[in-house]
């Protein structure tokens, strides 16, 4: 039995960040070197005008693990890809496109990666969870179910 344990928490440690605050889910995530790049100079844009969101969007820079160029990212949210999730609380599915904030238009399902929900779906690959905090304050936890990227959306 101790051995199931151990496998269980080394899997754990895998999948989910050490020393995360409160004890919320963030998984490790993996972001290309190009929506690195874009993304922190969004956060220097944006760090005069929305810093709460910037310092948010900094700390998922930070903790991401960066592919070199010119490798894809299959499974894992980019800037443009399509993606289902569920959340956790609800049991809702939806599907939607993780954008630049100039591109948002929630009637088109289009999420801006400036959003509390898309700061948490950056970088996440397929099967994840993670927990995040809506804009009034309420920690809600989705797993990601699958990701299409713009060639195969």
């Amino acid at each position: 039995m101790p051995e199931n344990r151990t496998t269980m928490e080394d899997k754990l440690r895998k999948n989910i960040q050490v020393g995360s605050p409160a004890g919320r889910k963030q998984p490790r995530i993996t972001l290309t070197a190009d929506d690195h790049d874009r993304l922190s100079a969004l956060v220097r844009a944006a760090t005069g005008t929305m810093p709460e969101v910037a310092s948010c969007l900094a700390e998922e820079l930070d903790r991401a693990s960066i592919l070199p160029r010119g490798q894809a990212a299959e499974d894992i949210v980019c800037i443009g890809s399509q993606l289902e999730y569920r959340d956790e609380a609800a049991g809702t599915v939806r599907t939607v496109t993780l954008v630049y904030p100039g591109e948002a238009d929630i009637s088109q399902a289009k999420v801006s990666v400036l959003t509390p929900i898309g700061i948490a779906l950056i970088g996440l690959k397929a099967g994840q969870s993670i927990t995040w905090e809506t804009r009034n304050g309420t920690v809600r936890e989705l797993t990601l179910l699958g990701v299409r990227q713009p060639q195969d959306a």
